[in-house]
């Protein structure tokens, strides 16, 4: 008796492993755009100006959600006072900040926090160097007797401190949690593809038994 070994069909493997790929194309990518992220800032970070500015300007990768705190810039200078003038103004994905007139010369060091696109907070820092003060030099006060002329000293000129290394900010949770989430569909769907391939196997290996039964036996 002469049997006949079946082939596997190919079209329903085929068509598992597309929706596989469709599926990690189009869903893997959302865990690293979680955020919208910094693009530019005004001053730059690391990089050295004259005098403070009169406004920081923070520019993001997409519109921001502007509601009542949920933006913050505060400016520090090197002795840690802020030297930030009222609250920051967002602009779709521009963030401005104004600074006071009068500030020393120094490191200055720039904390933000702002709510993406998608709802969710992020936050960073960066630093930059003011090399010259723009603080007023005190004035001598006039002496009671007419003896001698005072005259006020001249204001020290202070040198622009080292700046520091940007330190990333931590990353949110949510970011976690949807890479985790996106992880496990990916592995759910392989098995999904696994147990479709071990059912036409056995499915087609049963099958030639069952045909051969029914065969009449020769006698």
């Amino acid at each position: 008796m002469k049997t006949t070994a079946r082939r596997l069909p190919a079209a329903p493997v085929a068509l598992a492993a597309a929706f596989l790929t469709a599926f990690l194309v189009l869903f893997a990518p959302l865990s690293a755009s979680a955020h919208d992220s910094l693009l530019a800032s005004s001053p730059e970070a690391d990089s050295t100006v004259d005098t403070l500015p009169a406004e920081s300007t923070l520019t993001f990768s997409a519109k921001l959600i502007d509601e009542t705190g949920a933006t913050e810039v505060v400016v520090t200078d090197p002795s840690g006072n802020s030297v930030t003038e009222g609250a920051a103004t967002v602009e779709g994905a521009i963030v401005t900040q104004q600074l006071a007139t009068e500030a020393p010369a120094g490191a200055y060091h720039v904390i933000w926090k702002v709510v993406s696109s998608d709802g969710h907070p992020t936050s960073g820092e960066f630093d930059f160097t003011v090399a010259n003060s723009t603080e007023t030099a005190p004035t001598a006060e006039p002496s009671a007797e007419p003896t001698e002329t005072a005259t006020a000293a001249p204001a020290p000129v202070a040198t622009a401190g080292p700046g520091t290394d940007v330190t990333p900010a931590p990353e949110s949770d949510d970011s976690s949690a949807s890479t985790t989430l996106i992880w496990v569909l990916a592995i759910v769907g392989v098995l999904v593809i696994l147990g479709i391939v071990v059912w036409l196997v056995v499915r087609g290996r049963r099958d030639p038994a069952s045909t051969d039964s029914d065969l009449p036996s020769e006698r």
